[in-house]
């Protein structure tokens, strides 16, 4: 399949940027950084896809180069912007190939707030207006990193109440807590396996078949990441009409008699289907079954429908109480919410199951929009800014800081400050640091060398990626 034209994967913008950068600019090295956001840490996910599908080996072809020159006279309406020699140079010189040196931090780290995530440089002095031209399309790595970000600190919560409420032994199911819904909801299939594969870095349960296949095509992953079960929607559940339900629902239970299995209950009543025909017309079935039934409402709000489906289902199928005091039903029963799901609404919905003794255990999640959508650069607040250039052979520390004004008219200084000199990224007590280069030279430079010149240097698995994203269960309960 032909590559997209990278000559045309920039802001319009950039464009001129080869004759605005200072006359004698010679190197332009620039840094990536979440500055804050939602979450105080960012998982760092997805760089090795944009430099597999859009960086490696030849990054454009002279027919590229051909239709670009024919469109950007078109985009600026004038022939004195877009300079076809400073790419027909790149194609003469490196046959294409990215004169470039990027770093980064192993992708799957976990990474504070305000510390350099990335850097990328130019290799050749002829192409200091290649480095932020390349921002536009490596910017993009703020999708993933969000992403693996939202499902990580979801599963800090997820573990955290299995902690404080679950049976023991029962945190090796948490890998299928939250299971990714969002296939149909992202902008493009794209998104989905990005995005996707960015959720699998830290769970097992997806229903988004593009992410399992993205993880195996640019992580190289030795086995299926993501995993589901058979599961109805509601053309299936109201194939029958109301007074059909109950037979809709028994076929269920005969097609798949063993096994997991999940039927979308809400159809008509979700306390009804529940009550009389999971509870009682069903329950015997259930019951006998080498398996679970996964029970899933999918209207109302998630607290209240959450509490009053488990207290019918503890009137039904009975429970246990374990050794942390909270309520457990059989095994053979279990409750999936997928609607109305998000990072807050999880919180609220395990803090309400622990404040009326159910344990977590009870529960799993779908989460669709939420987790591949309804998030954006400044989710984590991602930015990538010049830090350091050599102008006229002169090495210049390059750092922009703002003041700006609040809605009192207050004027202070900005977050936006950004930082300057030439990075590294250190490990101090177990804490990462960002310093200059020359800082600290005793400490190791988190950040590796992962491109250079057109050439792939270091390639991460997808098992290296979850073991880095790793969220412990401990004692300790997290916070």
């Amino acid at each position: 399949m032909k590559r997209e034209n990278l000559v045309l994967l920039a802001d319009a913008y950039k464009y001129s940027h080869h004759k605005l950068y200072y006359p004698g600019t010679s190197q332009v090295y620039s840094y990536l950084e979440s500055r804050g956001g939602k979450f105080d840490s960012t998982v760092f996910y997805g760089l090795q896809y944009f430099l597999k599908e859009y960086l490696e080996g030849i990054a454009f072809t002279q027919e590229d180069l051909d239709e670009a020159e024919d469109l950007m006279i078109q985009v600026f309406g004038r022939d004195d912007v877009f300079d076809k020699r400073k790419f027909q140079y790149i194609l003469d010189r490196h046959k294409g190939k990215l004169p470039v040196r990027i770093k980064a931090v192993p992708e799957g780290a976990t990474v504070p707030v305000s510390n350099v995530l990335m850097t990328i440089e130019n290799t050749d002095p002829e192409c200091f207006w290649l480095t932020n031209f390349l921002e536009t399309l490596l910017m993009q790595v703020w999708y993933p990193s969000t992403v693996a970000t939202v499902s990580r600190e979801v599963k800090r919560v997820v573990t955290r109440y299995f902690e404080e409420t679950a049976t023991e032994g029962a945190e090796a199911g948490i890998e299928f807590v939250l299971n990714d819904f969002g296939f149909r909801g992202v902008s493009s299939v794209e998104s989905a396996g990005l995005g996707g594969s960015a959720h699998l870095v830290n769970f097992a349960g997806s229903d988004n078949i593009a992410a399992s296949v993205f993880a195996k095509r640019y992580y190289k992953a030795q086995k299926m990441q993501g995993m589901s079960i058979p599961a109805t929607e509601h053309s299936i559940c109201t194939l029958l009409g109301k007074e059909g339900e109950l037979d809709i629902f028994k076929h269920v239970l005969e097609t798949f008699p063993t096994g997991i299995v999940a039927c979308v209950s809400d159809s008509y009543n979700i306390f009804n289907a529940c009550e009389n025909y999971w509870g009682e017309e069903l329950k015997t079935e259930i019951l006998d079954r080498e398996g679970t039934l996964v029970i899933r409402p999918d209207s109302g709000d998630p607290v209240m429908t959450l509490l009053k489906i488990f207290e019918i289902l503890f009137d039904k199928f009975g429970y246990t109480v374990n050794e942390k005091g909270y309520k457990v039903l059989p095994p053979q029963v279990r409750v999936i919410q997928g609607d109305g799901v998000n990072y807050d609404a999880i919180l609220e919905m395990y803090e309400a199951l622990k404040q009326h003794q159910i344990s977590a255990e009870n529960l799993v999640l779908g989460m669709g929009g939420a987790l591949l959508q309804k998030l954006d650069r400044d989710t984590q607040k991602f930015a990538l800014k010049c830090s350091y250039a050599k102008v006229n052979g002169k090495e210049v520390t390059v750092q922009k800081s703002p003041t700006e004004m609040d809605a009192q008219g207050n004027i202070t200084g900005s977050f936006k400050k950004s930082k300057g000199g030439r990075l590294k990224l250190v490990k101090i007590e177990g804490e990462y640091h960002t310093v200059n280069e020359g800082d600290y030279p005793e400490l190791e430079d988190q950040m590796v060398t992962v491109f250079e010149n057109g050439k792939l240097i270091k390639e991460w698995s997808f098992e290296e990626v979850r073991e880095q994203a790793t969220v412990p269960y401990c004692s300790k309960v997290l916070v």
